[in-house]
């Protein structure tokens, strides 16, 4: 295991990358099911194509915006629908033992959204990804 933490402006990005022991393709096919979704997101949410809409119990909601299979998932972020969305952005990468560099960043981020609080979310959520699906 291995992560790295960067919040380079953080009134406007956030940036968590995790080492998982296993190949993209086992960590895309996780991500894809409804407890990888909800591992990422929170209870209730699943991810799926362009165009798609989550929502997790807590009230937050979004709209998948691209989807790269293996590669890449953006989509928006809201606490509550009468916000703006922030932007997710996902991206995985292999490293040369076979094991994929998992990145989140989250950017665009407004005023009632703390750096430090989606730091530790995202961090946290890839720490789920990891233990509950490996």
């Amino acid at each position: 295991m291995s992560e790295q933490v960067s919040t380079e402006d953080p009134k406007t990005s956030v940036v968590v990358s995790r080492v998982i022991a296993q190949p993209i393709a086992k960590v895309w096919a996780v991500l894809m099911t409804k407890d990888g979704s909800e591992a990422l997101l929170g209870r209730g949410a699943v991810l799926g194509e362009k165009g798609q809409t989550w929502t997790a119990a807590d009230g937050r909601t979004g709209v998948v915006r691209s989807v790269h299979r293996g590669e890449q998932i953006r989509f928006w972020w809201r606490k509550s629908e009468e916000l703006p969305p922030s932007l997710v952005d996902l991206t995985l990468a292999p490293t040369d033992d076979d094991h994929t560099l998992v990145e989140v960043e989250h950017s665009h981020l407004r005023p009632d959204l703390d750096p430090a609080y989606l730091q530790g979310w995202w961090e946290a959520s890839l720490e789920r990804i990891e233990s509950d699906a490996f």
